[in-house]
């Protein structure tokens, strides 16, 4: 989401991150929602967030959306003309190297001897989620590694790899 916001910013376009639509509109904290319902349920009200936003209004937007397992709530949008969907991969490694927390208030906070004390469990999670996920994204065609880059750099990648032009 970082890069996201970073990228919309450089290009004057909206904003938007599916998780903190969701715990806006839903009046709630990311924990509630993700012990609420099943993950079918959940992706499919992330798909109709989607969905919203970009019926909302004109222009141009850039939303950050985080791993569904349910393809069928965002994959119609992928065959919009209008709609440039990039996946930002990265290795486990760098992901890991990034890992941060967050409390049931939604508090975000580092906590690297505890990461660091549960490095090969995390190492294993992360593994199996890209794993899970690539099945969810297989029809994004544009696949953009990161390579550990900071957001910073990944943004004028993406801009100068997409051609593209700010509002």
């Amino acid at each position: 989401s970082t890069t996201a916001e970073l990228l919309a910013s450089e290009l004057n376009y909206t904003f938007y991150d599916i998780e903190e639509e969701t715990k806006k509109r839903l009046e709630t904290t990311l924990e509630d929602f993700v012990n609420t319902g099943t993950v079918y349920q959940r992706d499919a009200y992330r798909g109709e967030l989607i969905e919203e936003i970009l019926c909302e209004d004109e222009g141009n937007k850039v939303i950050a959306v985080t791993p569904m397992s349910y393809s069928t709530f965002f994959n119609y949008f992928l065959k919009r003309k209008d709609i440039l969907a990039i996946e930002l991969q990265d290795s486990p490694k760098n992901i890991f190297d990034r890992l941060i927390f967050s409390d049931e208030n939604d508090v975000i906070y580092k906590d690297d001897d505890y990461k660091n004390q549960h490095k090969e469990e995390y190492l294993e999670e992360i593994r199996k989620d890209i794993e899970h996920y690539a099945k969810s994204f297989i029809h994004i065609k544009n696949k953009f590694n990161i390579n550990n880059d900071p957001p910073e750099i990944v943004v004028r990648r993406i801009i100068d790899t997409y051609g593209l032009k700010s509002d």
